[in-house]
């Protein structure tokens, strides 16, 4: 049998970036019983197979009735390839007005698999020659540099800092890599509630992001996961809602507001191209050599979901979002009681105003082979903000995802997480940590 080596493969399979999801996922199937602030996913309480028949035929009255389709044509949307830029975009565009006061016509959206394809079509199409290079606020999500390594695309971080970015440091960073002659063409961001950190925007540093995205000529590549996850009912607008110039390509996701199984996403790409429409049309060009289509069923249980809430996500997931508040609050909370500021433990965390996520400084290097011990000898698992950035304060940092727990497991997990750095502490594992203070 013929056999490859990993060199003679695409420079991205040796990558980092592309091993964290397969090392994380394969910590937690050998540890099924461990409590896991691992896992960015939704909360699965509210799952119910019943509601995905129900959504489907919503969306099948509403081409009857409302786009008065005929059976035929009802059946020709549902079973066949349909449109490279998805069959939903009416209703995408409906659900952002209402939502987020995002004014987009129909032709700009490209309904993708997930969020994930969105950003590898973006990327693919912004990546001309050598030259170009895409900026992340870091810590970034690590699906942004896996699929920026796919498109050859290569990423310079700049520094999020406890504000969520550092704008003088990106300016610098603009300018010094235009000197160097290469082509900074987007900037990747997460606005509200951002994967790692949990870090928000304010609305003062979003306008002046916009500006600066003006002043140095580059994109905003705009990524709303998490966006109506607000811990308070204080939502302030997205970048997109406020850019006036066409700088932002908007990346939106059904995955934590719809439903992650259908794996529906899509991307506002409004731009003009000289000869070519929209950018959204480059985009589907594309689309249409890598997937061909997003599932038409997938896509219709999306439709049905937001029809079925006057395509408003905020009156639909009114329950999550309670659920989320709960337990970011439990979990502060039990922090605080076990790591009070005035104790011992050198442990400290932000304080995020929503979202999934937030960040503990620890006094001890948080890698994996630490992560695998937290596994096996105290039953809990969290992940290591290594997996994000290079920097050196993420040696001594850990990102806890509080979505998808329980109250019950929330104390649970800390429990066995305070034994564990009990544990450290014994041992005398604890380092002194590249960062001046700990989190609060």
């Amino acid at each position: 049998m013929a056999t490859a080596a990993v060199a003679d493969l695409h420079a991205s399979l040796a990558d980092p970036a592309l091993d964290s999801m397969n090392f994380l996922n394969e910590i937690a199937n050998d540890y099924p019983d461990a409590v896991s602030f691992a896992p960015g996913r939704p909360y699965e309480g509210f799952f119910d197979t019943a509601l995905i028949h129900d959504y489907l035929h919503r969306f099948e009255q509403h081409l009857l009735v409302e786009r008065g389709f005929t059976p035929e044509q009802v059946c020709r949307v549902l079973f066949q390839y349909g449109r490279t830029k998805g069959v939903i975009d009416d209703l995408v565009t409906r659900h952002l007005e209402i939502d987020e006061g995002i004014h987009a016509e129909p032709e700009s959206v490209v309904v993708t698999v997930g969020c994930q394809e969105a950003m590898f079509l973006v990327l693919r199409a912004l990546r001309a020659d050598d030259r170009d290079v895409l900026l992340t606020v870091t810590p970034a999500y690590v699906g942004i540099v896996g699929a920026a390594r796919l498109a050859d695309m290569p990423v310079v971080g700049v520094d999020g800092g406890p504000a969520g970015i550092d704008l003088p440091a990106l300016a610098g960073t603009v300018r010094r890599l235009r000197a160097e002659g290469r082509r900074p063409r987007a900037c990747y961001v997460v606005a509200d509630h951002s994967n790692p950190s949990g870090v928000s925007l304010s609305p003062a540093d979003r306008r002046a992001l916009l500006d600066l995205a003006a002043a140095e000529d580059f994109l905003i590549l705009e990524d709303n996961p998490y966006g109506l996850f607000s811990a308070d009912d204080e939502r302030p607008p997205t970048l997109k809602a406020i850019d006036s110039g066409r700088r932002v390509v908007y990346l939106g996701s059904f995955a934590k507001t719809g439903m992650p199984g259908a794996r529906v996403g899509y991307v506002v790409a409004d731009q003009p191209v000289a000869g070519g429409g929209l950018l959204a049309d480059q985009l589907a060009k594309i689309k249409s050599m890598l997937t061909v289509n997003t599932s038409p069923i997938a896509q219709a249980v999306i439709a049905g979901k937001l029809l079925a809430h006057g395509c408003s996500l905020v009156k639909a997931n009114q329950p999550e979002i309670a659920v989320y508040r709960r337990n970011l609050t439990r979990l502060l909370e039990g922090l605080a009681r076990r790591f009070p500021a005035d104790g011992p433990s050198g442990i400290g965390w932000n304080r995020p105003r929503g979202g999934f996520f937030l960040v503990l400084s620890v006094p001890f290097e948080a890698d994996d082979s630490l992560l695998e011990r937290s596994a096996r000898e105290f039953g809990v698992l969290w992940t290591p903000m290594r997996h994000f950035t290079t920097g050196a304060a993420a040696r001594c940092a850990i990102r806890l995802s509080f979505s998808v727990l329980t109250p019950e497991q929330i104390d649970e997990g800390l429990d066995r997480f305070a034994a564990l750095a009990a544990s450290i502490a014994r041992r005398g594992d604890v380092r002194p940590r590249d960062t001046d203070t700990p989190l609060r």
